[in-house]
């Protein structure tokens, strides 16, 4: 991995998760290697605040945002670009987390996106993955997070099956240890409750399928680190360890009674709970031991970043895979990517777009014609489905939803209320993008082989003229008509468009 000399020495990275938040600071030296220099983790529980009608409830919503200040003293001096902060679980499911992350992104400075279950559980793979303690062969990765546990086989570095599953710490002690009470049946329906909601996706995470499991995050090194220090096993966490753990819960008959030797306070609430869910683990998947990685998302995190700076993201392989998979064509997409991309850089200044913009541009026309597939008739609205709804690596939710919003408005009508629903900070940029992607599948629109000429583009906020070269619109007809039309489209969006 080589780093250049305008490389950032400072990356960072923010894991938001259901249970706690923490940060992790790195340094970044000429070699590629990242070297640890600051972590945090406060115990925010904002899965435990979730109300009934799935709303984060506002004493979860101040801890969090309380925490948030204090991280962001450590993140002021870090430009953007050099800081990924994610929200996990919690922040997918509740109703009203997009106040929560509009409110945090003032507070860091930097943007957070919301990432899918499978999203989670890559990069999850990716920070186990660069520990020290993986080996060789097929390894199942298991990380059981406040709200979600995910399951993920892989070799190397790649991840190969990737499954995020509604069973938490979190969420389990909520439902069968509210009360803090912990009897046999209760911790009976918990584990159960755990196994059912493995049981569809198990067979391909069975034992024969991987040569060693790890676990990772809080709750497998909690319970690693009690049963070590109860003697009960010397080595990651093994199947017996847990019965024992289990059987002493059981015998306290609640959390407030629960004295274990490297239990700390901020975990009781929540160990029942994940306990249950990693029991219900080893006995559907058939584990007897599981050894445990001091990495996980946050690491991959910061991975995933400097694989970024150093222009090797994940997010265009995604891409490429799903252009291959849905047979898009190849050359239409060149066409259509290289006119986008002049648009963009005489738009980039006056419009005030960055390289993050860039990307997401080139993304949007490699794909726009991917729902072709379905059927020709309404294919925008297909692709745009097909780009919400698949599972494409390395992008966050907001990404996602971006890339679907300019392919279903790449053509006919423009939908401003699709761009409406999009995150606040994307909401100008998505039109923008819009606009220049929607001009460059214009100027293709016949699909051939012919170069589009030099054209000047020149805004003015709202205001986008076209210069073409003397006589070329009078040589091309149907070009001509084709503006005249989107005229009118971008008229109702609230642009204005001239041509000569």
């Amino acid at each position: 991995m080589s780093v250049t000399p305008s490389q950032p020495d400072v990356v960072a990275a923010i894991d938001l998760g259901s249970n706690s938040f923490h940060m992790i600071v790195a340094r970044l030296d000429d070699s590629g290697t990242l070297s640890i220099i600051d972590r945090l983790r406060e115990p925010v529980r904002l899965g435990g605040g979730l109300t009934k009608k799935g709303k984060l409830h506002p004493d979860a919503r101040r801890r969090g945002l309380e925490t948030l200040q204090r991280f962001s003293q450590r993140l002021r001096s870090l430009p953007p670009g050099t800081v990924r902060v994610v929200g996990t679980n919690t922040l997918r499911v509740a109703t009203n987390s997009a106040r929560f992350v509009e409110d945090a992104e003032k507070l860091l400075g930097h943007p957070i996106e919301i990432i899918a279950g499978r999203e989670e559980a890559r990069l999850i793979y990716l920070g186990v993955a660069h520990g020290r303690e993986t080996r060789e062969g097929k390894r199942l990765v298991v990380d059981i997070g406040g709200g979600s546990t995910e399951l993920i086989i892989g070799e190397g570095l790649q991840s190969r099956f990737r499954e995020s599953l509604l069973a938490g710490c979190v969420s389990s002690s909520k439902r069968f240890f509210n009360d803090g009470e912990i009897s046999r049946e209760q911790m009976k329906r918990a584990v159960m409750e755990a196994r059912l909601t493995i049981y569809p996706i198990a067979s391909r995470f069975w034992a024969d399928n991987w040569e060693e499991a790890i676990g990772c995050s809080g709750t497998i090194k909690a319970i690693r680190n009690i049963t070590h220090a109860q003697g009960w096993c010397d080595s990651g966490v093994t199947r017996e360890s847990l019965y024992r753990l289990r059987d002493a819960m059981i015998k306290a008959g609640h959390i407030d009674r629960l004295e274990l030797e490297m239990l700390e306070d901020d975990r009781k609430q929540v160990l029942p709970g994940g306990l249950a869910v990693l029991i219900g683990v080893f006995e559907t998947l058939d584990i007897d031991e599981m050894r445990v990685s001091e990495q996980s998302l946050r690491e991959g995190l910061l991975y995933d970043l400097v694989g970024r700076i150093n222009h090797s993201d994940v997010r265009a392989a995604s891409v490429q895979s799903a252009a291959g998979r849905w047979s898009v064509d190849q050359l239409q997409a060149q066409r259509v990517s290289v006119s986008a991309d002049r648009l963009f850089q005489a738009a980039r200044k006056p419009w005030k777009l960055d390289d993050d913009a860039r990307d997401i541009l080139s993304w949007a026309a490699q794909l726009h014609e991917i729902g072709l597939q379905v059927s020709h008739g309404q294919y925008h609205k297909h692709g745009a489905y097909i780009l919400f709804n698949a599972d494409l690596p390395g992008f966050s939710r907001q990404e996602q939803a971006l890339l679907a919003t300019l392919v279903l408005n790449h053509r006919r009508k423009f939908r401003r209320a699709a761009f409406d629903a999009l995150v606040k900070r994307l909401r100008k940029q998505g039109r923008r993008l819009c606009v220049l992607l929607r001009l460059a599948v214009l100027l293709h629109r016949g699909r051939t082989a012919d170069q589009v000429p030099d054209i000047e583009l020149n805004l003015s906020g709202k205001h986008i003229k076209l210069q073409f070269p003397d006589a070329w619109l009078s040589q091309h007809m149907l070009t001509q008509a084709d503006l005249v039309r989107e005229q009118g489209y971008l008229k109702k969006a609230g642009f204005k468009l001239e041509f000569s």
